[in-house]
């Protein structure tokens, strides 16, 4: 396929079966696409979708058409990759209420409300991906 592309997911590594930690992450190739999904949260239909390449940036798919305004909820659920300032400049122009995962803070931990807070965001966008 011309258009697929190889990319990387990094992963934290899980604990072994008898406990200890591995000494690195995991860092998987992948070939292929993205899918990017709006649905509407009444009906749970799929309203708008993108499709992209594997190695695609997925912070501008959100100003690329993909929100509906006809859907009849105003919330936004998104990984972090969706988090920039641009999107979060247009979902505010829009109109649109963002639940949007918050990245940690670099080389600091998390603040433990906004762990709680992604963990409420994922439950909503658990039933989307699977």
């Amino acid at each position: 396929d011309r258009h697929a592309r190889w990319t990387l997911k990094f992963m934290k590594a899980k604990r072994q079966d008898d406990g200890t930690m591995p000494s690195s992450d995991l860092a998987i190739p992948f070939f292929g696409y993205k899918s990017h999904v709006s649905i509407d949260q009444k009906f749970r239909f799929i309203g708008k979708w993108k499709t992209t390449n594997a190695a695609a940036s997925d912070d501008a798919r959100l100003r690329e058409g993909l929100l509906d305004k006809t859907n009849i909820a105003s919330g936004v659920w998104a990984d972090t990759a969706y988090r920039s300032k641009a999107n979060e400049d247009f979902m505010e122009k829009q109109d649109f209420v963002s639940k949007v995962h918050r990245k940690k803070p670099h080389l600091k931990p998390m603040h433990r409300h906004i762990q709680r807070s992604n963990a409420g965001k994922s439950v909503i966008r658990s039933r989307v991906e699977h």
